[in-house]
């Protein structure tokens, strides 16, 4: 039953990023999340003792950590140091008790594809098994810009289908994959290998610059994605992340009271859905009822 379940919301960093560790933390509890999405840079600038006392005494738990990766040399780094960056990642994520690390593969700096698909390989069954060790789930980021070659959800999903490996998935992105994950024929395949989900709205295409609106602030059918992302039986976190000129003139303290309003108000009409559904009100999918 969906209304029996507790939808996993986190807010990340890349939000707020004004704020340090602490600020947010306290704000975060305050408008009723339990759970915050870290982003690496901000991660630096307090020692790992310390983030784990702030974490630990606000009782905030870690959604994931952003990100490593770079594979490709398109960051301007090495093979081997990319790995090594990544393995440094995890070793924080074990530390502050955070169960994802998203990877982004890199951008195609030059190789073919199949020579940057190799380089990808390569790290999936390097840091796979040191992951696995840790407790950590790897979530491999498809993007429609430069920072990765792989650019579609089908693409991230057949790499980690010939991985091999459960403790590697993909994350899925809704301000960037809205429109091919509504298109997929067989979505619930793409659905059963996400590991993580990221949530910006926006008023058109992706080529329009970077502006990451709060949800329902532009045109994505977000709730319908959502409905059809928990009913196809996806279990993990939801991670809102808007961000750009709209955040910055509303304000951090507004941007996170207008997100708690729209999980609430999701909450409440999954289990209407679902409701109205058990009282034979219609023989649609939950999922189809919010795409109208």
């Amino acid at each position: 039953m969906l209304s029996s379940t507790a939808l996993r919301i986190a807010v990340s960093q890349i939000a707020t990023l004004r704020w340090n560790l602490g600020e947010e933390l306290c704000h975060y509890t305050e408008h009723g999340f339990d759970a915050i999405s870290l982003w690496r840079p901000k991660v630096s600038d307090v020692s790992l003792s310390d983030a784990r006392h702030l974490l630990g005494s606000s009782g905030v738990r870690v959604s994931s950590l952003q990100w490593p990766g770079g594979f490709t040399g398109s960051e301007g780094h090495t093979f081997r140091e990319s790995l090594e960056d990544a393995c440094e990642a995890i070793d924080v994520a074990e530390q502050l008790q955070c169960p994802l690390i998203v990877l982004h593969p890199g951008g195609r700096a030059g190789h073919t594809l199949s020579h940057a698909r190799r380089l990808i390989r390569l790290a999936i069954e390097e840091l796979a098994p040191i992951a696995e060790s840790a407790g950590v789930v790897l979530a491999i980021k498809p993007a429609k810009d430069e920072a990765s070659f792989l650019t579609t959800l089908d693409e991230g999903v057949d790499l980690v289908t010939a991985s091999g490996f459960t403790n590697v998935g993909i994350a899925i992105d809704l301000w960037t994959f809205s429109e091919e994950l509504l298109s997929l024929e067989n979505k619930r395949s793409v659905i059963e290998q996400a590991k993580l989900v990221s949530v910006a709205d926006r008023v058109s295409n992706t080529a329009h610059g970077h502006e990451r609106l709060p949800p329902g602030a532009g045109e994505l059918p977000l709730l319908g994605l959502l409905h059809l992302l928990v009913e196809s039986g996806y279990r993990g976190d939801i991670e809102f992340d808007p961000i750009g000129d709209t955040v910055a003139a509303m304000g951090y303290e507004q941007l996170l009271a207008s997100v708690r309003q729209y999980v609430d108000q999701l909450q409440i009409d999954m289990s209407l859905a679902e409701t109205n559904s058990f009282c034979g009100e219609s023989q649609t999918t939950l999922a189809e009822a919010f795409f109208r």
